[in-house]
């Protein structure tokens, strides 16, 4: 195969002008090629009136060194391809099934891994079928009666099945892990042009099938995915594992545990503290959400309020603070709504959340400022756990159990909105209008105004004052890291932190990957499991 790269077309252009180009590019005729592959696919909208896309392609054909040669061309190269490998099985036997403890990414991704390869997991989810749980979230959304084991946050697909379900990543990837992850996502339902467009996404109403497909495959293969099944304690002998307790009763065998319960299981970081399992607090993010129309955004990316071919733009905007703080916006939604993510009694959270064809009236962005352990009270492992819940109480409160809003000029003048401008409102839950910089601390609400002006010199209108803003963003990433040694144990032996809750990932694909490591160092290891 040769690899053609920075190939630019425009963004109309047909299926046949792009073999075209391809031809031209290698200097033969089109029906030399016999197969035409996109690896990757990118916008350049630099120029607003040059839009384009940029392409990798591999593409193959008779004597292809000699073409190369022909070419005489920097970016025609011929493909070195490079391919996922799971390694063989150990030599070690298993006296009990694998248990791994989330069905979010990293959960779900290990035991598909671990089910295709033989070992027949256990998995174990607190809260409900993604079928149930959509209903449970949609009802609480509608009336405010949470169900604190089936939310946003918990449930089969854990914290991203309510989101954009983006799937870009910066983690370095020479063992193929992240291509791995793509194609099992479209393997399962999604649409195969996740595989090279620049900044993949599924939304959350095509990954919640896909979900409940990855389950089924587990199941099929000799696994076993339970729900309603909350792990509540730990039995540990001599520094190793010996079982986990589930809903206070049922104790089952777990010579191998994968802990991938996600950035918002306090109560299991609590047991695992009491426990003696060696944890860390860790930097994250908090703030608020903030939503723009969308044509807004439109047409600072694109130079028009509506692109067909592009669909809704997105941004991604860093600087840093007076202060020495990052201010960010992560998690940007395009097309999408603000949503009540809230998972514990008498607490507010929010989250953002955007369908497939990310058709919605506004964009929105979670936009954060860095914290670190020494903004928090104490000094114990779970000392960011208690900072988030003390803002969390805060929004609760503030808001009376709503989503607290507030405009961004009425925020930046600390005064309350009490009507919206030009920019309706597009959430999922109850909300009413609020005083946010009451329950902000001042550094981050300074921090934040800083960010929000500075990001208005790249994309104008940002700092408009009838942008909405909701809060409080505060499940960023996990407040806590369980360290674990080059083979990816734990301090007790027997346990596998993995995944965003034990500080290994911040994503659905990185999440993923990491699932898919620790399934690749249990099977290192271990033999399969005998049916």
């Amino acid at each position: 195969m040769i690899r053609i790269n920075q190939l630019k077309l425009p963004v109309d252009h047909t299926e046949e002008a792009l073999w075209a180009k391809a031809a031209k590019t290698l200097k033969v005729p089109v029906k030399q090629i016999e197969r035409l592959q996109i690896i990757k696919q990118s916008v350049d909208a630099r120029k607003k009136d040059e839009i384009h896309f940029t392409y990798s392609i591999d593409v193959k054909l008779p004597n292809e060194e000699s073409v190369i040669h022909r070419a005489k061309n920097v970016n025609v190269v011929l493909a070195e391809k490079k391919e996922y490998g799971f390694p063989a099985s150990g030599s070690l036997k298993l006296s009990s099934r694998p248990v791994i403890i989330g069905t979010g990414p990293a959960g779900l991704f290990c035991g598909v891994m671990l089910a295709r390869n033989g070992y027949r997991p256990i998995l174990l989810e607190r809260g409900e079928s993604v079928e149930m749980r959509r209903q449970s979230v949609d009802e609480f959304w509608k009336n405010g009666i949470l169900k604190p084991d089936s939310n946003v946050q918990f449930g089969e697909g854990g914290a991203g099945t309510f989101s954009d379900g983006k799937l870009n990543t910066l983690v370095k990837d020479p063992f193929m892990r992240n291509r791995k992850v793509l194609e099992l996502f479209v393997e399962f339902g999604a649409d195969p042009s996740i595989l090279y467009i620049n900044k993949p996404h599924i939304g959350t109403d095509v990954l919640s099938n896909i979900v409940k497909r990855m389950r089924q495959e587990i199941n099929r293969l000799g696994g076993d995915v339970r729900f309603n099944s909350r792990v509540t304690d730990f039995i540990i002998k001599d520094g190793r594992l010996s079982h986990v307790v589930v809903e206070e009763k049922e104790e089952i065998p777990a010579e191998i545990l994968v802990l991938a319960i996600g950035h918002s299981s306090r109560d299991t970081f609590e047991i695992l503290e009491k426990r003696g399992v060696p944890m860390e607090a860790k930097p994250f993010a908090v703030g608020l959400r903030i939503q723009h129309p969308q044509e807004s955004i439109n047409y600072s990316q694109y130079g028009t309020a509506h692109h067909d071919v592009l669909g809704a733009a997105d941004y991604k905007l860093t600087h840093k603070s007076s202060g020495g703080r990052g201010v960010y916006t992560f998690c940007m939604c395009p097309g999408g709504y603000v949503v009540n993510a809230s998972s514990e009694a008498d607490m507010l959270a929010v989250n953002g959340m955007s369908y497939h064809d990310r058709a919605g009236t506004n964009a929105n962005s979670a936009l954060i400022v860095t914290v670190s352990p020494n903004d928090f009270d104490g000094t114990g492992p779970l000392s960011g756990v208690s900072y988030q819940r003390k803002l969390e109480q805060a929004a609760y409160i503030s808001g009376a159990g709503k989503i607290p809003v507030q405009l961004y000029g009425d925020f930046k003048n600390n005064q309350l909105s009490k009507s919206f401008g030009d920019v309706e409102p597009a959430f999922k839950g109850q909300y009413g209008f609020s005083s946010i910089r009451d329950f902000l601390p001042s550094y981050l609400s300074e921090a934040f105004i800083e960010g929000v002006e500075a990001f208005d010199r790249k994309i104008r209108g940002f700092a408009r004052k009838d942008a909405i803003l909701a809060g409080v963003e505060s499940r960023t990433s996990s407040p806590v890291r369980i360290p674990r040694d080059e083979l990816f144990e734990s301090g007790i032996k027997g346990i596998y932190p993995c995944g965003e809750g034990a500080g290994y990932a911040g994503g659905i694909t990185s999440a993923a990957m990491d699932g898919i490591k620790v399934a690749e160092a249990i099977a290192a290891k271990f033999e399969r499991f005998p049916i």
